[in-house]
């Protein structure tokens, strides 16, 4: 990395790894309310430490949403969770924000100078869960051109936003919101590859066609460890097929169910890479391993762990390293 930019602390930044496989944790955020995210963020702090290959950090934010669309906050003070992580660590943080329950776009160019003015670079914008629903705050795409031209003149910061893989037109989709600022997307939680490799092909095809450089898709992954964590992934949207479910939890072994969501998730990704190669898909992907449940953060710390293996073997010696099981 020889020459390239480096952060206010001294280190590579997220966007100087950005089309080299990067990648990147979302723990799971703070409680709303809670006392105990300082001691918490600290056992995280010390469990990533003896990670090199890790190059961000991602706190999500969770809303639950009544029948009329009026937002209850689960998630707490994020920025203060993922800057408290971050700083310890050496890496970069990139925060979410659901931007449709503001209520107008100033509000959140307020968000976004008050995050940028706490020592956040990276943000992925995030929508409404139903489009159903008429929401007071802005769009994706307007909050992405609203944060593009304020973020005009900063070579530091990085816009983001999520990407449903089994949506119908998401690369189309992607495309606008490519040209409308957003430089990465992280995607719904994978359980299988079709829908995946699919899109990507999709996207490419279509930033080529427009003569649009693509952004870095970071393909999400978590271990699941008990149908707790079938049913609380797919609240999160997640889609899990029957089979993928059947061969992954062991119903009351719990350490063997992370084993072998982590065999799934590792066996996805050798997929996806294959096929980027054979069919010369030109648009950079990464990895974003999401802890989902606070009882799953030793087995995303092994799943976070066996990545950096499979990207370190694959900067050294172009391969991927035999799988542990």
């Amino acid at each position: 990395m020889d020459g390239q930019s480096k952060t206010a602390n001294g280190t590579i930044g997220l966007k100087d790894v950005l089309h080299d496989m990067p990648l990147v944790f979302e723990p799971a955020p703070p409680a709303r309310g809670g006392d105990a995210s300082t001691t918490r963020a600290d056992k995280i702090i010390g469990l990533l430490r003896g990670i090199s290959r890790l190059d961000a950090v991602n706190v999500p934010e969770l809303i639950d949403v009544n029948h009329d669309g009026k937002p209850y906050y689960r998630s707490g003070d994020i920025v203060a969770f993922a800057s408290r992580i971050a700083n310890a660590i050496g890496k970069d943080a990139i925060v979410n924000k659901v931007v449709v329950h503001l209520n107008s776009e100033e509000e959140f160019q307020r968000w976004l100078s008050e995050t940028k003015s706490k020592g956040i670079d990276n943000i992925v914008i995030v929508g409404g869960a139903s489009r159903h629903i008429r929401y007071p705050g802005p769009s994706v795409m307007a909050a992405n051109m609203a944060a593009m031209e304020m973020l005009r003149n900063d070579g530091s910061s990085l816009i983001g936003n999520i990407t449903i893989p089994q949506r119908e037109g998401e690369a189309a989709r992607m495309l606008e919101k490519t040209k409308a600022g957003a430089r990465f997307f992280t995607t719904q939680l994978l359980f299988e590859s079709d829908s995946i490799i699919g899109l990507l092909r999709e996207y490419g095809h279509l930033c080529e066609q427009h003569g649009v450089r693509p952004a870095t898709v970071l393909l999400s992954f978590a271990p699941l460890s008990d149908s707790g964590d079938i049913d609380f992934a797919r609240w999160l949207g997640a889609e899990i097929p029957e089979d993928a479910e059947e061969k992954m939890i062991v119903q009351g072994r719990h350490e063997e169910s992370a084993g072998r969501s982590i065999e799934n998730a590792e066996k996805i990704w050798k997929r996806v890479t294959a096929e980027r190669k054979e069919h010369h898909v030109e648009v950079p992907v990464g990895i974003n391993v999401e802890e989902i449940s606070k009882h799953n953060l030793d087995a995303a710390i092994r799943m976070l762990t066996r990545f950096a293996e499979v990207l370190e073997c694959r900067t050294h010696h172009g391969d991927m390293p035999p799988s542990k099981g």
